[in-house]
């Protein structure tokens, strides 16, 4: 039959060379394929076994060659390739714990300028920009603490200006220590320009993003200690640089000056940072300055009297506040200028001084609501913190030193020399600061709880005493 799908399933029997035959004429290249592929297969599984015999061998002598050779460790060349990129790393176990809370800034870098000097206790990005390990934990500790916090000091030659400039990143508090400077703000929008002038112990403020500058206008050096709302690094923009930075057709254009671009052309970049500035021939160029007052309304809002507020005295000492008061309460009318100000301004601080008489003791006593940062400004000292049972430490303090305390950890401050130990202070607090002292929440804790927590009796905790008058600095 002619129909081949008939012929599959009929049921006559045939022999199989007869079945062979008929195969080979139907599909005469079928064998020569099936042996192709067959032929592939071997291939492909041959070349599988051989790869993988040669993989073997070769991580078997790998294995060898290490564990026969190791190269030893260059902790030295390790450390300088990781300085040169700027990720060296220092552990707190290489470092006495203590610099977490304690810059010894009297003996940091000084950036040296025509006109002065400003040395800092900082955060830097860079680790290559720290001078040593211990003043980098310090950056650290109050970075990763979120401190809201760097401190500097500027020093002004006589005459010399720091020039008008704003910070993109922080408020500015200042305390002037001596000399006699001229102090201005310019608004947003220009509309008002504030001019004052400051003399020793009195504090300036400046919000972010306002252009304000400082000119010593006495004899002698001006040397102001400032601080700055933020653990991260400091940015700021100076007036000149600016300019300079400026396309001299966009700056013609906008100042539209007598002559224009050519104007604009003649004014020459100075090869010395002008930051804190001198020109050597600053007579010829000024004639006559006007060191004006601006109206209290306006000079009290980035000026406050510190020196000639309320001074809160104790046996052992005396503070004083440049603060948020609520309501006003206690403050004069100036006072609370500066005061709501102060509160409408995120993140501002708390200034104030510290005074410890001789052998005068802060007793322990810890913050609710705020870092503390401070400046030894005269006298020698101890400090002890305690930031959990695990971190303790204590250490000595002297002129120029900068201490750190995060908020919530309990600290003291004592005078260890025949002088006054004096401070100048900083909290990370726009509202009223809230401060808790050792004396204080034993009083409030009841005996029972105490003989408890202590395995005393109870009426030995009578042995405690209370004073009518404050003990927050005492005296043995």
């Amino acid at each position: 039959m002619d129909n081949s799908g008939f012929e599959l399933h009929e049921e006559t029997p045939q022999s199989p060379s007869v079945k062979m035959e008929r195969k080979k004429q139907e599909h005469p290249g079928e064998k020569k394929s099936r042996w192709s592929l067959l032929n592939i297969f071997l291939v492909c599984l041959l070349a599988c076994a051989i790869t993988t015999v040669l993989g073997v061998l070769v991580l078997s002598l790998v294995y060898t060659a290490n564990t026969s050779f190791k190269p030893k460790y260059d902790a030295n060349a390790a450390k300088h390739r990781a300085a040169s990129l700027g990720t060296s790393r220092v552990t707190s176990a290489q470092v006495d714990p203590k610099f977490q809370f304690l810059h010894q800034l009297a003996k940091a870098k000084k950036h040296e300028f025509p006109g002065g000097t400003i040395q800092w206790s900082r955060f830097r990005k860079n680790a290559n920009e720290y001078q040593n390990k211990e003043e980098m934990e310090f950056g650290r500790s109050i970075n990763a603490q979120r401190s809201k916090m760097t401190f500097g000091t500027l020093r002004i030659k006589s005459k010399g200006l720091r020039a008008p400039h704003w910070h993109f990143n922080a408020n500015e508090h200042g305390y002037l220590l001596k000399g006699t400077a001229w102090i201005g703000v310019v608004d947003a929008g220009g509309d008002t320009v504030t001019t004052y002038n400051v003399t020793a112990g009195q504090v300036i403020f400046f919000p972010r993003n306002t252009v304000h500058w400082l000119k010593n206008v006495g004899t002698e050096d001006c040397l102001f200690l400032l601080f700055f709302t933020t653990h991260e690094e400091l940015q700021t923009l100076d007036l000149d640089d600016t300019f300079f930075l400026t396309p001299e057709d966009i700056a013609a254009r906008s100042l539209k000056p007598q002559g224009g671009v050519a104007f604009i052309r003649s004014f020459q970049k100075q090869a010395e940072d002008q930051a804190v500035n001198l020109p050597p021939n600053l007579a010829e160029l000024i004639q006559n300055p006007n060191y004006q007052q601006s109206t209290d309304p306006f000079v009290w809002r980035y000026f406050f009297d510190l020196k000639g507020s309320t001074e809160f005295r104790f046996p052992g000492g005396i503070i004083q506040f440049a603060r948020y008061v609520k309501d006003g309460k206690g403050l004069s009318t100036n006072e609370r200028i500066y005061s709501e100000f102060l509160h409408s301004k995120e993140d501002a601080l708390t200034l104030g001084t510290l005074r410890i008489y001789s052998n005068g003791l802060r007793q322990p006593h810890f913050h609710f609501n705020a870092n503390e940062m401070g400046y030894v400004i005269s006298g020698c000292g101890k400090v002890g913190i305690i930031v959990s049972p695990s971190l303790t430490t204590d250490f000595t303090i002297g002129v120029g030193d900068v201490v750190f305390f995060p908020v919530g950890t309990q600290h003291y401050i004592k005078s260890t020399c025949d002088e006054e130990l004096l401070f100048i202070l900083a909290f990370s607090t726009a509202n009223q600061l809230q401060t808790l002292d050792m004396d204080d929440y034993f009083h409030r804790t009841p005996d029972h709880i105490l003989a408890q927590l202590f395995f005393k009796k109870q009426d030995e905790f009578k042995k405690i005493p209370h004073f009518n008058e404050d003990q927050a600095i005492n005296l043995p």
